[in-house]
């Protein structure tokens, strides 16, 4: 054996002893109280065995051979842990000694149960609302006028001045057949600059003035900020170059990071309350766009876009907010959350069945909220469940072989 192995294995051997020390205190009778019980009560000890090694057992009474104590008596009607003709096997504790082990018993109980999300999240820009500049036709920048990225421009701001050689024989073979007073061949004349990329209101504008006007401004069709913007003067652009990119602020997204077990309650359309630190004791109010089909692996969490109007252009992409999704409550059976034993495999609780009486239970637990947890399965209304001290309960229960009541038996008589 090597040295690793031999020090897991005293780890072991002290985890053990200590379960049991507090076992043959607290929970196993003494061997005086086992020698008057069998004496007052005529009772037939079934084994003996030490509280500090439960999995051995003895025929005859006397000292352990692992510790210097008295082994302790197993009786014939206690079955396996303790149980009684009144109720399954359990682990019994003296009523007195409830107290030194912290004991706490509560009641289940059904109450309302909030259904609310209280989750954080960042204000982004509404990529709804987006407007993209392009080049219509080649030509050359002339003129900037001084807009960088991040500016807040209203709908029609200029963006640059730029010349394009084409559109200035269109226009003057338009003016000319125009001069004519042929309709059809005004028409005509017309369509080919719009197929120029001409912008309707800069044809009227030629056509009234009998002027040609090769260089046009670029404008904004929409109001909000400079995403990006990719034209200086000087520089020459072809047919359909992007130039800039604009995101309108009259309403803003806000991307909640909900816990993926609860995504379930959020639905489309539910309505959402946001409050920003940059503006304490005010709420924003919203509703729930869309979620996306996609979850975070690092956070486990799926995006939930959030709609809110940017009234005053006062919420900004990169803040961040709380957002409370859905309050509403519901009727519901519950516990103290701490009263949950997770194994990994299943869920159970330690049920007090009376007169110091315990024994484990299999439970189906739902949704948490304000430190208790809803039970969906294995509980009924009014049945108690050890809430403090269960962990002690559960090792004591698992060595000596207490079955777990498995979900959908019948409540044992005592249990409420």
């Amino acid at each position: 054996m090597t040295s690793l192995q031999a020090s897991q294995l005293a780890a072991a051997l002290a985890g053990v002893a200590l379960i049991g020390f507090v076992a043959g205190r607290y929970i196993a009778p003494s061997d005086h109280a086992a020698s008057s019980s069998t004496a007052s009560g005529g009772k037939q000890a079934l084994y003996y065995y030490d509280p500090m090694f439960p999995n051995q057992k003895f025929d005859k009474p006397g000292k352990s051979p692992f510790m210097d104590m008295e082994l302790v008596p197993k009786f014939a009607d206690e079955g396996a842990g303790g149980a009684s003709a009144s109720g399954p096997p359990a682990v019994t504790i003296n009523p007195a000694a409830m107290q030194n082990l912290g004991v706490r018993v509560v009641a289940a109980k059904r109450d309302n149960l909030s259904t609310g999300l209280d989750v954080t999240g960042i204000i982004a820009f509404n990529e709804r609302n987006v407007a993209i500049v392009q080049a219509r036709a080649a030509g050359f920048v002339q003129r900037g006028y001084a807009r960088a990225p991040g500016d807040v421009i209203a709908a029609g701001a200029p963006l640059a001045d730029v010349l394009v050689p084409e559109w200035g024989g269109a226009q003057r073979e338009y003016l000319a057949v125009q001069r004519t007073g042929n309709a059809a061949l005004t028409s005509a004349a017309r369509q080919r600059l719009m197929l120029l990329g001409m912008p309707p209101g800069l044809i009227a504008a030629v056509a009234r003035s009998g002027r040609v006007r090769d260089v046009t401004i670029l404008t904004t069709p929409s109001g909000g900020v400079i995403d990006t913007l990719d034209v200086r003067p000087g520089m020459t652009l072809a047919m359909g170059q992007p130039l800039a990119r604009v995101v309108g602020l009259g309403s803003v997204w806000l991307d909640a990071a909900v816990p993926e077990a609860r995504i379930g309650d959020v639905r489309p359309g539910a309505a959402v309350t946001a409050d920003l630190t940059a503006f304490p004791g005010e709420h924003f109010p919203g509703r729930v766009q869309a979620i996306l089909p996609t979850a975070q692996t690092d956070s486990r969490t799926v995006t939930v876009r959030v709609e809110l109007q940017n009234r005053g252009l006062r919420l900004r992409p990169g803040m961040f907010a709380r957002v409370a999704l859905g309050q509403s409550e519901r009727s519901a059976l519950l516990i103290p959350t701490e009263a949950v034993i997770r194994t990994g495999k299943r869920t159970i609780v330690m049920l007090a069945a009376g007169d110091g009486r315990y024994h484990p239970a299999e439970v189906q637990i739902g949704r948490e909220s304000g430190g208790r947890t809803e039970i969906l399965a294995g509980l009924s209304d009014g049945e108690k469940v050890v809430a403090s001290g269960q962990f002690l309960l559960d090792s004591e229960a698992s060595l000596t072989g207490i079955p777990v009541r498995a979900i959908g038996a019948p409540p044992a008589g005592g249990t409420k």
